[in-house]
């Protein structure tokens, strides 16, 4: 699957729509998950899987959150930062996780024991200060500015100020184990499903960061994080007052 989907970036490929024009999704995503999916029942037949592209599929005691390409805009456009994420869950814990890179051949996985890059330990580590550190998110979106207006701005403006950097790459997934591998210092969203950020949670707290869950536009708080429409993950040993202060308001009012 990696090579077809190596072979496909930078091609020419037909586009759909989901929810508007911003949503996109291609026969890549809807191929690449039935092929990880029919994987999952082969080796594990005792298996349900929650798919982005194909919905719940399957009754068994094992939960599978399946993204098969996490950042499909960035796929489309030729950008380079897109990823395939798998997660495995038992009683609603997530007991192992894989996030592949596909162009950058990196490997990011994790069970209850540890986290590991290419088979190697990872430890996430970040900058001391807001001031020193890079901070990745993709606030406000379109649909946040809409809701929020100048507010949101405000919030962005702040963040800008704060940080030494702030991106916005556009794969929540990859953007977590980039903060797994110390590569970035945090990161933070407001808009995401089990299937972006199930995977990446475990690795980054098996790493030595920290994950924090944040019920965005939730009336009642879910009983699992990754149920949660919203998350800081900052690494191991950081910790960055401007950005929870931030990102809790954005919960709070949206």
């Amino acid at each position: 699957m990696q090579e077809q989907l190596r072979a496909a970036f930078r091609g020419q490929m037909s586009i759909d729509h989901k929810r508007d024009a911003r949503d996109v999704v291609t026969v890549h995503d809807k191929n690449a998950e039935k092929a990880i999916s029919a994987y999952i029942f082969k080796q594990e037949p005792d298996s349900r899987i929650l798919g982005e592209e194909g919905g719940a599929v399957g009754d068994g005691a094992v939960a599978w959150f399946v993204d098969p390409i996490d950042g499909t805009s960035n796929f489309v456009d030729g950008i380079a930062f897109w990823c395939v994420s798998v997660a495995a869950a038992v009683d609603g814990e997530v007991v192992a996780a894989a996030i592949l890179d596909p162009m950058a051949d990196d490997l990011f996985s994790a069970d209850l024991e540890g986290a590991l890059l290419n088979g190697e330990p990872l430890l996430s580590t970040a900058a001391a200060t807001e001031a020193e550190a890079t901070l990745i998110t993709g606030y406000p979106n379109a649909r946040q500015l809409t809701a929020h207006g100048g507010v949101a701005l405000t919030d962005f403006a702040e963040l800008v100020l704060a940080f030494r950097a702030l991106r916005r790459p556009g794969s929540a997934a990859l953007t977590l184990a980039h903060v797994a591998a110390g590569w970035a210092d945090a990161a933070a969203g407001f808009n995401v499903n089990p299937w972006d950020i199930s995977a990446a949670e475990l690795i980054v707290k098996k790493a030595g960061g920290s994950y924090i869950p944040l019920a965005v536009g939730q009336h009642e708080r879910p009983v699992h994080s990754y149920d949660h429409r919203g998350y800081v993950a900052v690494g191991g040993g950081a910790s960055y007052p401007t950005l929870m202060s931030i990102a809790r308001d954005i919960a709070a009012r949206s």
